[in-house]
């Protein structure tokens, strides 16, 4: 047999009930052996799930049944049979038949897998799991979890695009340093010594400008990168968001949309979860912080209940928090800094307070929180100059950190459109529809908790040429 895969005659497990009879072909993993001495079976894995495939005495495939170990790779030609009727297993989608292996090549051997694939690796300890991470990704429920992750976003993509009449645009990796409230990741740059790139937080700048440009309905599934300590609902490094903005809306709008776009996805994707209030409450903050002295309440009748899914909105936050020593932005003590985001609007009522009570001033800010987590942040925007500019000086920015925006302020000088959008993460909203307690068990290949990843081993240090070259000279504080 030739070791190269014809696909058009290539089945998967998910298709071979229907084909009782016909000879195929199979390739994948050996998930399991059971050799009884004149019978083998083994269970084959491929990406569809499991076939129980059968060797008989006298065929050339039952002569290297005997050599088969977990893990190995193999293609087998074979008839697809029908199980004995006491012999069906329902726990597979292939488990109403079976595979008389005819013919078989091992494609590649395998040595013993540092923990076992054909079970659950929940307890695995995270090193050992994300330093064979390409193993741990063979097992069934992390599998599932990036299959599931993949449709999520393909429905997102296909919703957004053929029903609401957005456009996806793919905006800079290598952006700007601006003081936006985390720490960057920063790039040096080989042609202009001493200046860097950083990777983007958010597209934030970026989005507003499309509006700017008139791309009236913009979205992206957006890498945002923040230099930040591990948090149990965000991996370390980077996560990813569903990036949305719209021209000419109020908040109204953005809440109705992610409402619609959101109960269709649980719908389809999800059938046996049950969203417990329609439409989605809306709290004001100030309500929250009195009745669950959180802004991002659990309204879950049974807390313990992952398919039950509580929806709310958090809205009418404070435009303004005061600013603390630690805070990120540098102005005055005496100064605020944004409960939100700089770019976030003030409710029309309150622009008059930014002259005389800022903190009293109410914003146009809108959490959207599922049991207890808040999986999404936006705002209507500022597109007026003069507030924008007025913001800036009560978060107490110097002439210099407000130099760093004066691309956005000369944008708007040309015309921009209300505009307003919303962020909602990917990585914890699908963590909760897959009901799993840690956000890394729906990514690929996330970072340990001390942001590492043992299975690249890095970070890693540089060449010294590579450092030449970017102008930067590495220096060790001494430890006391």
């Amino acid at each position: 047999m030739n070791q190269g895969v014809n696909m058009q005659n290539r089945v998967l497990s998910s298709e071979i009930n229907k084909l009782v009879g016909k000879t195929v072909t199979m390739c994948g993993w050996v998930h399991s052996r059971r050799d009884h001495g004149k019978l083998v079976f083994i269970d084959l894995r491929d990406r569809k799930g499991l076939t129980q495939v059968v060797f008989i005495p006298c065929s050339n495939a039952h002569k290297l049944a005997h050599e088969l170990r977990t893990e190995y790779v193999l293609k087998i030609e074979g008839v697809i049979n029908k199980r004995p009727e006491k012999m069906i297993n329902n726990k597979i989608i292939s488990g109403k038949v079976e595979l008389e292996a005819k013919e078989m090549v091992i494609l590649n051997t395998s040595d013993t897998p540092p923990f076992e694939i054909n079970k659950d690796t929940v307890n695995v300890d995270e090193e050992t799991r994300l330093k064979y991470r390409y193993l741990d990704l063979r097992t069934e429920r992390m599998a599932n979890n990036i299959r599931m992750r993949h449709k999520v976003i393909q429905f997102i993509r296909e919703y957004l695009t053929n029903k609401e009449d957005f456009i996806e645009i793919q905006t800079p990796i290598l952006s700007k340093s601006t003081p936006e409230g985390a720490r960057d990741y920063l790039v040096p740059s080989r042609m202009h010594a001493g200046k860097f790139f950083a990777l983007p937080q958010s597209p934030q700048q970026y989005k507003q400008l499309l509006m700017v440009a008139g791309f009236e309905k913009y979205f992206q599934i957006a890498p945002c990168f923040r230099d930040e300590d591990a948090r149990g609902d965000r991996s370390p490094g980077e996560f990813y968001q569903l990036d949305l903005e719209m021209s000419f809306v109020e908040q109204n709008d953005i809440l109705e949309l992610i409402e619609k776009l959101y109960t269709s996805l649980v719908k389809t994707l999800f059938p046996n979860h049950k969203i417990t209030t329609s439409p989605w409450p809306r709290l004001k903050y100030d309500d929250a912080m009195k009745k669950y002295n959180c802004d991002k309440p659990d309204l879950r009748k049974d807390k313990n209940d992952k398919k039950e899914l509580a929806f709310c909105w958090i809205i009418d936050f404070p435009l303004f928090q005061k600013q603390t020593k630690d805070d990120f932005f540098h102005g005055a003590g005496n100064k605020m800094a944004p409960s939100h985001h700089m770019f976030t609007a003030p409710k029309k009522e309150d622009v008059k307070l930014l002259d005389t009570d800022p903190l009293k001033a109410r914003s146009y800010q809108h959490d959207l929180v599922l049991n207890g987590v808040e999986i999404g942040g936006g705002s209507i925007r500022i597109h007026d100059p003069k507030i924008q500019e007025k913001v800036f000086d009560l978060i107490g920015f110097t002439p210099k950190q407000k130099a760093q925006f004066a691309h956005l302020l000369k944008a708007f000088e040309f015309g921009v459109p209300p505009h307003g959008g919303i962020a909602p993460g990917l990585d914890r909203f699908i963590r909760l529809l897959q009901g799993e307690d840690a956000i890394k068990e729906i990514i690929a290949f996330p970072l340990t908790g001390d942001v590492r990843d043992p299975l690249m081993d890095s970070p890693t240090e540089v060449s010294q040429k590579q450092l030449d070259e970017v102008h930067i000279e590495v220096k060790f504080k001494k430890t006391k």
